[in-house]
């Protein structure tokens, strides 16, 4: 089967190209500990709303959710603020990517090791820029905060959204679910802490534009709910039926970038024992063995 999005060979998803490209694999020996970088501030309004715009001409994108109906002004409380970032980033849309089994699905990898599924949410520079287009164009115009997704209990908060998804099964590029009161900072882990580095973002058009930040710490989800999102699909109503699984993008290089951490490298030793629980080595399955392309 196709891999790497179901992107063909050749495609701009998986060609290598710039300096400062995402994913990356976080080697946490090699991250630098910055005691400057403070909390991240996070403000999200609950009213959000959902669709399926299933693959692009580029390759296959996550399924996408927006904190308001395409047309509507976002609200200016739904922000970030602190940590690496200089002015106020407010919320764009976040998504997911996972596999077609629990035993891969992030794009970003820590030592080589994978997880079940990431949580991405995108924000951008509304102090300096007055579009989400003309923040993509400025290499700090985005914020990207990614969210390993483990294996675990019934996440509640994340329940609402799993009720909704049925309803987007299909690819529909102009069709909305909108479920209220939810607010996506109930996917974030409690621990302040993360890596944070330069990158792009990993769908197209892959703009180097973004800090990313990275929490070590794990949110935890029932197999169940990772189930319904496996019953989603790239193909609309009356087509064959192909499901949105393995939805990542390859590693990418690091280059010469820096990854810095906002926290001393002992707390992620103290951390790695109970980790190892919910990680598994990419060299030990299937779709990440051929995916780092240098």
């Amino acid at each position: 089967r196709q891999k790497f999005w179901g992107a063909a060979p050749h495609s701009p998803i998986t060609i290598p190209g710039g300096s400062r490209q995402s994913p990356i694999n976080i080697q946490w020996r090699d991250s630098v500990y910055d005691p400057h970088l403070k909390p991240l501030e996070i403000r999200y309004d609950p009213d959000t709303s959902a669709q399926n715009p299933g693959p692009s001409c580029e390759g296959r994108r996550a399924l996408l959710y927006t904190p308001a109906p395409e047309g509507m002004p976002f609200l200016p409380t739904t922000v970030i603020t602190g940590g690496p970032l200089e002015n106020n980033y407010r919320l764009k849309q976040f998504h997911f990517h996972w596999g077609a089994v629990n035993e891969w699905g992030s794009e970003h990898t820590v030592d080589c090791k994978v997880f079940p599924a990431e949580l991405h949410l995108v924000h951008w520079n509304c102090c300096k820029f007055g579009s989400f287009e003309e923040a993509l164009m400025d290499e700090n115009g985005l914020a990207v905060i990614g969210v390993f997704l483990k294996l675990g209990a019934n996440h509640n908060g994340l329940q609402k959204l799993v009720d909704a998804l049925p309803s987007i099964k299909y690819k529909v590029r102009c069709k909305l679910t909108t479920f209220l009161r939810f607010d996506p900072s109930c996917l974030l882990p409690s621990c302040p802490d993360y890596w944070t580095y330069s990158g792009s973002l990993t769908t197209p058009p892959l703009s180097e534009s973004s800090r990313l930040s990275v929490p070590p710490p794990l949110t935890a989800v029932s197999p169940l709910q990772l189930e319904v999102f496996r019953m989603l699909l790239f193909s609309q109503a009356g087509e064959d039926e192909e499901r949105m699984v393995d939805n990542f993008r390859p590693l990418q290089p690091i280059m010469d970038r820096t990854v810095r951490s906002s926290f001393p490298k002992h707390f992620w030793q103290d951390m790695e024992k109970p980790l190892e629980d919910q990680m598994f080595h990419a060299h030990e399955q299937g779709p990440r063995q051929d995916t780092l392309h240098l």
